[in-house]
């Protein structure tokens, strides 16, 4: 138990929610709500009675301020809100206008939608507007209020606004020192499991295939969140720190180190497992323990297990340091860091088809269109729920595989959502007092997964509005048949658009990502070959970071996902590929020094290029290539000594793994390992 003893619900907490982000956003919103709710009550108690549209165009605006408002800085954020109450204001006017002309009022929702998808070009801003315009005429439209009663509908987006902006600026602010400081703490939670689970191999002395495919998501889930620490780090203008002398610099270079140490641990690790006294004493922080294997090392240098025994050391050193930045920036708040500088810089405005936020605009009207005549068919009054779930459904989507999974997502969550629903809906009937609580807990869990599971979002979602319907006395069994029904047939429309109508095929959008990910790595063979070094080489290999999780999304769709493959398949073998070669890409970004390279490294970093040349102009074909399981080759990696140039070699062994049937590579499969022995 003793071994365990340090890994406490809070850090299992930042381990799984880095930053606690989400659950930041789960209690803004769901405060938000409750806030609105009860304002919104007071008035109507003792000021003046409002009617149901007040309520509802309210709490919708709560969740829409809390979740599409994007922009940095309270000032921003708060013009965005304003500019989204008045264009509510000016669409639930529109849509009571027209109230007794439905065919009009349906093709102004279609213009309306078309507007808010398309003003995704102007960045978050328009974003977040067009979410507040396409919500509000939808409530508009839903409950259909009198002209009469605009001026008291009006008050519950101005109530929402306003509450929405003091919960976001001064109840539950953002705040980079406890941000990073928190994402820091992540970092280390992620290092813990991943001790944690080389300790339970190194007890047992085995290393199986699954226990390979869990520290690869491990390893996966530490490199999530160490490119989240690092935006909260501040940087200079030109993206590059100058010197190590900068506090901020140091820090930076104490998360790439953490981040290094822990994937040598588990690349060196499938070749030999480490001791298990080695990894508890890294897990305990036992100096005396530690500083007794490091005597050890120059005696087992030439072992299998040397190389292990460095890595793990190494781990635990970077490890205590990252702690000790962990320790300072909680006594300080990272006072020696000045915060970043906000430097807002004007882009052009793409207008034409070649923008894929315009032809998604153009799909999303289209599916819209299509989900609002076959709702019809099934209901005049609550066909509203089809052209949400076609609107919804292409919601930070990158292509037709991703808006596919995500109707899936949609129509499963909202089927088990609305079966629970109906459960509780019948236990709790009549009691208010337990209903409600419910129903705020529902809501929180709602959007605390949002970023996890859309699946789950809806599915509590869906509980939330069977309890409402309970509370207020319309729940019928035919009428959650028809949300689901309705639900369903924008969700097939939306998959149906999203295939047939200006597609944004799965593999285009991996070979664009793939295309990032070859120009990064590019860059940072070129700038080794320049002779540059230090914070620049690191800058350039945390780009191939960040391209590698655009690859691992833009892939997700072929893998369903790939992450949760339990036998070698393709698509994961080719993402293990990608996945080594960025590790290797940041051990030649670390180890590397000038003065230039010399002949031999000039080689290598020659050989690399042509074969980035190569694989690079065949796209995505790689995840569709047939390879043999890996093994372990039986040889260690001397990381510790030459690691630039052992970093060169296993890059280009990785990348040859891509095309195992090529016919020119630069070296043999193999011979990497086999020359980092040599001399």
């Amino acid at each position: 138990m003793h071994l365990f003893s340090r890994f406490q619900f809070r850090d299992w907490l930042l381990a799984n929610d880095p930053a606690l982000s989400r659950l930041r956003m789960a209690s803004r919103v769901t405060l938000t709500i409750v806030l609105v709710f009860l304002i919104l009550l007071a008035i109507e108690a003792f000021i003046l009675p409002l009617p149901t549209a007040a309520f509802g165009v309210g709490i919708v605006l709560s969740i829409e301020g809390g979740v599409a408002v994007r922009d940095k800085g309270n000032a921003r954020q708060l013009v965005t809100r304003l500019f989204g109450c008045a264009v509510s204001l000016v669409v639930v006017a529109i849509a009571a206008g027209l109230e007794d002309q439905r065919v009009l009022s349906d093709l102004v929702f279609l213009v309306i939608i078309l507007l808010a998808s398309a003003g995704r070009v102007f960045g978050p801003r328009g974003f977040a507007i067009g979410m507040f315009a396409f919500t509000s005429y939808f409530m508009g439209a839903y409950f259909q209020p009198p002209l009469a009663e605009l001026p008291e509908v009006a008050i519950g987006p101005v109530v929402s606004v306003l509450v929405g902006h003091v919960v976001r600026a001064v109840l539950l602010p953002d705040d980079w020192q406890r941000d990073l400081l928190r994402s820091l703490e992540s970092v280390s939670g992620r290092i813990n499991q991943i001790l944690f689970k080389l300790a339970a191999l190194a007890a047992s002395g085995d290393i199986g295939d699954a226990d390979r495919q869990e520290l690869r998501q491990l390893e996966d889930r530490l490199k999530e969140v160490v490119l989240m620490a690092e935006t909260f780090i501040p940087r200079p203008s030109a993206g590059v720190f100058d010197g190590a002398s900068d506090p901020a610099a140091e820090l930076a270079i104490r998360l790439f180190d953490a981040h290094l140490a822990a994937e040598s641990a588990i690349v060196l690790s499938f070749q030999s497992l480490p001791p298990f006294a080695l990894v508890h004493a890294v897990i305990e922080a036992d100096a005396a323990e530690l500083k007794r294997y490091e005597g050890m090392t120059e005696a087992i240098k030439d072992q299998p297990q040397g190389e292990t025994v460095r890595a793990l050391l190494w781990l635990g050193e970077a490890r205590r340091q990252l702690t000790e930045a962990i320790n300072k920036g909680r006594a300080s708040g990272f006072s020696g860091i000045d915060a970043a500088k906000e430097t807002a810089q004007a882009r052009p405005i793409d207008f034409s088809l070649a923008n894929p936020l315009l032809r998604s605009a153009l799909q999303i009207t289209l599916a819209s269109a299509i989900a609002m005549g076959f709702g019809l068919l099934l209901s005049r009054e609550r066909w509203f729920w089809a052209v949400l779930a076609s609107f919804l459904v292409f919601t930070n989507t990158n292509s037709r595989g991703d808006t596919a999974m995500k109707a899936l997502s949609r129509s499963l969550g909202t089927a088990f959502g609305i079966a629970m629903g109906l459960v509780l809906a019948t236990l709790i009937s009549g009691e208010p007092d337990i209903a409600i609580p419910v129903v705020a807990i529902c809501i929180f869990l709602a959007f605390y997964f949002l970023q996890v599971s859309y699946a789950t979002m809806t599915f509590f979602i869906s509980i939330v509005l069977c309890l409402v319907y309970g509370m207020t006395g319309v729940l019928t069994l035919d009428l959650l048949k028809l949300r689901i029904g309705e639900t369903m047939i924008g969700a097939a429309a939306g998959t149906a658009v999203a295939f047939v109508v200006l597609p944004a095929r799965t593999r285009g959008a991996l070979d664009a990502a793939l295309a990032r990910w070859f120009l990064a790595l590019r860059e940072l063979l070129g700038a080794i070959g320049e002779g540059k070094s230090g914070f620049e080489l690191i800058a350039l290999s945390q780009k191939i970071d960040a391209c590698y999780r655009d690859v691992t999304v833009a892939a997700r769709p072929l893998g369903s996902p790939w992450s949760v493959v339990t036998r070698p398949g393709q698509i994961r073998q080719t993402l293990a590929i990608f996945l080594s070669c960025t590790y290797w890409a940041r051990v030649l970004a670390r180890r590397y020094e000038a003065p230039p390279a010399d002949s031999d490294q000039k080689r290598l970093i020659t050989a690399d290029l042509a074969l980035i040349a190569d694989v690079a102009r065949r796209g995505s074909a790689c995840f569709f290539i047939r390879r043999k399981a890996s093994r372990t080759t039986g040889r260690h990696l001397p990381v510790s000594r030459e690691g630039a140039r052992v970093g060169l070699e296993m890059i280009g062994s990785a990348l040859e793994r891509l095309y195992p049937q090529a016919d020119t590579l630069p070296f043999a499969s193999g011979e990497a390992i086999a020359r980092s022995k040599q001399g």
